[in-house]
């Protein structure tokens, strides 16, 4: 409702007002023009991300999640920011001052609950113990994957195990009953 009221403050006409994202009916913006809003949105404490940096987040966040849901094995030696810096080619640091301005947290915090999201998959299916599956996602140690994950879930892996009670999990078809 903010972001509504500064533009039509400012003589624009909103189509569609969304979290994170505004449609504007006037297009073709002079650079005039999108310096008043920024500064509008600056003033109510938001702040206007252009397509090109909204794209370049959504890269970041994919090639993230790619590599901790969808490869095999991260090596422990793997460098996130070699890696984003060269696959999606920008310097390192200003990827990393984009994306905390605009998701509130850092690279590597989001890395690291994507990892965690990752951990809790792992131990639901049961298929791994916690040592493969820190090595699996390129942790250094059990500790580590331990420490973190208590830190960002307030449980250890082991008492998030524990924790599911038999209602958690799936009943055996020849078991369910009308």
């Amino acid at each position: 409702m903010v972001v509504e009221q500064e533009l039509k403050k400012l003589g624009f006409y909103p189509e569609q007002v969304t979290l994170g994202e505004v449609t504007l009916k006037e297009t073709d913006l002079t650079k005039e023009q999108q310096e008043k809003i920024d500064r509008a949105l600056e003033a109510v404490g938001f702040e206007r991300i252009d397509d090109r940096k909204a794209r370049l987040i959504e890269s970041i966040k994919n090639k993230i999640i790619e590599r901790v849901h969808h490869v095999e094995s991260i090596d422990r030696k793997f460098n996130w920011s070699d890696i984003l810096a060269d696959e999606l080619h920008h310097d390192y640091n200003s990827l990393s001052n984009l994306f905390s301005s605009v998701e509130g947290i850092t690279i590597e915090q989001y890395i690291i609950r994507q990892k965690i999201e990752r951990v809790k998959e792992l131990l639901f299916y049961d298929e791994l113990n916690l040592s493969e599956i820190a090595q699996k996602l390129g942790y250094s140690s059990v500790a580590h994957l331990s420490s973190q994950f208590k830190k960002i879930t307030g449980l250890t892996p082991s008492e998030l195990k524990k924790s599911r009670k038999p209602r958690d999990v799936r009943n055996p078809i020849d078991s369910v009953t009308g």
